[in-house]
Formats: structure tokens, C-alpha cells, sequence
């Protein structure tokens, strides 16, 4: 089982690149009062058949040729569910996935988040073709980065360089830094 719940997020949101995902929505959400920590990922890529949905929990399906088993989805659902939470899968072919986890917040078995920031941050610069909008949200407070409106500034600028890359991540450092004020999940 993986460390943190981020490197689940990246291997699913990696999962949404492979899919021609070109817009990608996370959403990272804490709720005290309902005990509760939600990660959304949506994404419009070439989404699955029902059949492909109910088998994609089995550790022994992929859809990968280049290994015969497939872990990510079933542990992340395993450690989502493991704290009393709950994981969901909807998908639709040609329409795209919506992976929903839901982590009971303070359970003592819950991994941490870890480095929710890098993982973002490695999406958006490694993924040039696909969009996000990434939302981070602890109780009442929360911020919004879409890339669409970076790209509308930038504009052929590549997210790569360096001076851009550094940006991004103190962006997303700053912003996560003023909306957890201290909380660390």
C-alpha cells in the first residue's frame, strides 16, 4: 500500500492522462465538522465500459500491457474504506471518470496526505496536454488553481521552465500554507 494518500492521487490522475484526459479536476477537502477528507478526481478522458468499472477494483485486471496486475485502485480504495470511509467509481465511455474517495478524517488508520503540493505541482509540469483545475479546500476556506487561466497568461510559454515551474509551486505552497492555517492533514 502506498505512504500517503497524494501518490494515490498521482497514480490516478496519471491513470486520466493515459485515458486523453484533457481537463483533469482534483479537489482535496477537508471537513472537521463531518469528520470527513474527500479527494475528487474528474476527468474527461475516454472513460470505461460498466464491465470495465466493476473489474477495475480487481488487483488482477489492467488495462496496461506492460503488467499483468493492477494495485493502485484496489489499495486506494482499501485504505478510503479501511477508516469507515467509502470509494466510488463513475465512468462513461467517451464521456470520462470521476474517482471519489472518501476518508474518515481523524480515523487512526487514515494515511496522511503527505505532499499533496509536489504531487500537483509534477502533474501540471509533466502534463502540458491536459488541463487542471485543482481545488483545496480545509472546512470554509479553500483555493482555486485552473491552468486554463495560467495558459491564458502565459500564453506559449511552457509551464517546464524553470522560472514558471517555481511559480506554480510557490503558488500552490502559499495558498495550501493560507488555507490550512497550521492544520496538517
Amino acid at each position: 500500500m502506498m505512504p500517503e494518500i497524494s501518490l494515490n492521487v498521482l497514480d490516478v490522475t496519471e491513470n486520466s492522462t493515459r485515458a486523453g484526459a484533457k481537463l483533469v479536476s482534483l479537489t482535496v477537502a477537508a471537513d472537521h465538522g463531518a469528520d470527513t477528507l474527500t479527494i475528487r478526481i474528474e476527468d474527461d478522458g475516454c472513460g470505461m465500459t460498466p464491465e470495465q468499472v466493476e473489474q477495475v477494483t480487481d488487483p488482477f485486471f489492467t488495462t496496461r500491457t506492460t503488467r499483468k496486475v493492477g494495485l493502485g485502485i484496489p489499495f486506494y480504495k482499501y485504505a478510503a474504506e479501511s477508516t469507515g470511509g467509502s470509494f466510488t467509481i463513475d465512468s462513461q465511455v467517451g464521456k470520462g471518470t470521476t474517482v471519489t474517495a472518501v476518508f474518515g478524517l481523524s480515523h487512526i488508520d487514515r494515511m496522511p496526505l503527505g505532499d499533496i503540493t509536489s504531487t500537483v505541482h509534477t502533474l501540471i509540469v509533466y502534463h502540458p496536454g491536459t488541463d487542471f483545475v485543482y481545488t483545496y479546500q480545509v472546512d470554509d476556506r479553500m483555493f482555486v488553481l485552473d491552468t486554463r487561466e495560467f495558459k491564458e497568461i502565459l500564453g506559449d510559454v511552457p509551464f517546464s521552465e524553470p522560472e514558471v515551474s517555481q511559480y506554480i509551486m510557490e503558488f500552490l505552497t502559499e495558498n495550501k500554507a493560507d488555507v490550512d492555517q497550521g492544520v496538517v492533514l
